[in-house]
């Protein structure tokens, strides 16, 4: 649908309703939209953008400045709110449909709220064309404080929000835009052309489901009410414009029937265990003229009449007094004050890599398509290696196996290559890289598996803990002998030490308890094990020895001679 502003903003001037029903001129200047930097301007009602798009690299930032000047005005910020977002592919008409029920809050007392014939659309920024407008999340500057029929008063605000599918945004930056509007809205306004088609509701569902995984753990419906906006709709022979002929067709597309496909069946259950409320309604073509005119500036006059009858219908239904859904959260409501909390928790949350990115449905089948190429080459590898090294078959020498797993290797990684797969050369490469890695770490746990059956690996630990018994015992009676007392008593406590050690091993192999214990000791044995070359395990201990023995002959000789010369001075 083309809406095109280009002849209101070629004109000198444009009017605006203020708060007061009364009209301001604004320059073609000030149309733009307020950069982040500078102040916002609450006497000039016009579109805020507190959600910030970065196209560079596809992450969105909060305005908290512009947000909370907007939110926590005096008269406001501790009044119940109610927002009303509209959100959807991009180039549908969202900020059109905003502009009228903009017009209907500055006028909602009038009958004739939807404006004069002549009178150009103004409010949030839209044009016809097939490039987007909006970016990112834009809210109006001005919060309507409203009556309800029980005396209360509420605070509505209206949210535009960034179109989705377009060039230039990802899947990503769809999801995160249609969550924080939906998780934010008590009323979300899903705008739709022509009908509800089944990628429609798969969107919904993975936007929706992004959405809830942002919020805390919650045991009831996380979001409010869903209204289905099906524009341009063709068929009212079938389902009638408006409220009701929507209610049907909506009860018709989301119905669970037993001969669907279980993904259709989740899909429409995943909806319905999501919002409190869903709604449809069912909104004609808005005429050629709004569709072929590159200069239509939203005047009534050339809007058919069918789409301005059921546009006094769709706007009251959503905004009038009696109608109003405050915002909810886990059951309690919430105020504008609390708006502007839960606001910078949920960008946070989208900022971070907390969640999991969302993806295209090719880049999702493709993943899926080469993980289960991945897990078919791994079995073959598994099948080969224990028919070679498996539970029943024997000891196998580590050179002949380490040969087998090689070819095995060779094996799964040409399966792996020679299935049919998505994504590209590229993109299968990583997952080539990911089952070369995996068949390694497989391999690991063979070798393992065969050394296990090895008797002699089985005897390591204990052959090790004799042996150093039996080393400590002779160590400690030739270094007694000699009168190196120090020596052989620290032999002595390794000796103890490799005989506690011993009879801990033997009952956690017996008992299976304390394993932790048990795996420590045989990760010292082996370390002993593997510098089992008695010079390099006692070098040091009888290069000690070497030297202690050399010192004390050198000092017993002069004792000697000093002994022998007094006992020549006494005769």
């Amino acid at each position: 649908m083309a809406e095109r502003d280009a002849a209101r903003r070629a004109g000198p001037a444009r009017q605006r309703p203020d708060p007061a029903g009364k009209h301001y001129e604004e320059e073609e200047e000030e149309d733009a939209l307020p950069d982040s930097d500078d102040e916002v301007d609450l006497d000039k009602p016009r579109p805020i953008q507190i959600v910030l798009a970065h196209e560079d690299d596809h992450n969105f930032e909060l305005d908290e400045e512009a947000l909370e000047k907007i939110l926590l005005q005096e008269h406001i910020k501790d009044l119940n709110i109610v927002v009303v977002s509209v959100a959807g592919a991009f180039r549908k008409g969202k900020s059109f449909l905003l502009d009228f029920m903009l017009r209907y809050m500055y006028n909602r007392t009038s009958p004739c709220w939807i404006g004069g014939n002549t009178e150009p659309l103004t409010g949030f920024t839209w044009r016809g064309g097939c490039e987007r407008e909006t970016t990112g999340i834009q809210i109006w500057s001005e919060v309507f404080v409203i009556d309800k029929p029980n005396g209360t008063k509420v605070a509505v605000l209206l949210m535009d929000t960034q179109g989705a599918f377009d060039s230039q945004s990802t899947i990503k930056d769809c999801a995160t835009v249609f969550a924080l509007s939906t998780m934010t809205s008590s009323v979300q306004v899903y705008n739709l052309s022509q009908n509800i088609q089944e990628d429609d509701l798969q969107h919904l569902q993975l936007f929706t489901e992004y959405g809830r995984l942002a919020m805390e753990e919650i045991y009831q419906k996380p979001f409010q009410t869903l209204m289905f906006l099906i524009r341009d709709w063709s068929y009212p022979y079938e389902h009638a414009y408006g409220l009701e002929g929507g209610k049907k067709f909506l009860e018709k597309r989301l119905q669970v029937k037993q001969n669907q496909h279980e993904e259709l069946q989740n899909v429409r259950k995943h909806i319905h265990s999501c919002f409190s409320n869903l709604g449809c309604f069912l909104l004609p073509h808005p005429g050629l003229k709004v569709a072929t005119n590159p200069n239509f500036d939203g005047r009534l006059n050339d809007i058919d009449e069918d789409f301005k009858k059921e546009l006094r219908n769709l706007v009251p239904l959503l905004l009038a007094p009696e109608n109003l859904v405050e915002k909810e959260i886990s059951g309690s409501k919430v105020t504008c004050r609390d708006l502007v909390e839960y606001f910078k928790a949920y960008i946070k949350i989208y900022q971070g890599e907390e969640l999991p990115h969302p993806k295209s449905m090719l880049q999702a089948t493709a993943e899926a398509n080469n993980l289960a190429a991945v897990a078919g080459a791994k079995d073959l590898y598994s099948k080969g290696m224990e028919q070679v090294c498996g539970g029943d078959k024997p000891y196998i020498a580590p050179s002949d196996l380490e040969r087998k797993h090689q070819d095995f290797r060779e094996s799964a990684v040409k399966q792996f290559r020679s299935v049919k797969k998505m994504g590209g050369e590229e993109f299968c490469r990583r997952y080539q890289e990911q089952l070369e890695v995996e068949i390694d770490e497989i391999y690991a746990n063979f070798v393992k598996h065969n050394d296990g059956k090895n008797i002699f690996y089985a005897a390591r630990t204990p052959a090790t803990l004799f042996a150093v018994m039996f080393a400590m015992y002779i160590t400690s009676g030739l270094t007694g002998f000699l009168g190196m007392n120090s020596i052989a008593t620290l032999c002595n406590l390794v000796l103890g030490m490799a005989l506690i050690s011993f009879c801990t091993w033997a009952y956690v192999k017996y008992s299976g308890e304390f394993r932790e214990v048990g795996t420590a000791i045989d990760q010292i044995a082996e370390a002993i094990w593997e510098q089992r070359n008695p010079r390099k395990v006692f070098s040091k201990l009888f290069e000690v020895l070497r030297r202690r023995t050399i010192r004390r002959a050198l000092t017993s000789v002069p004792r000697q001679r000093l002994s022998s010369n007094n006992n020549k001075k006494k005769n």
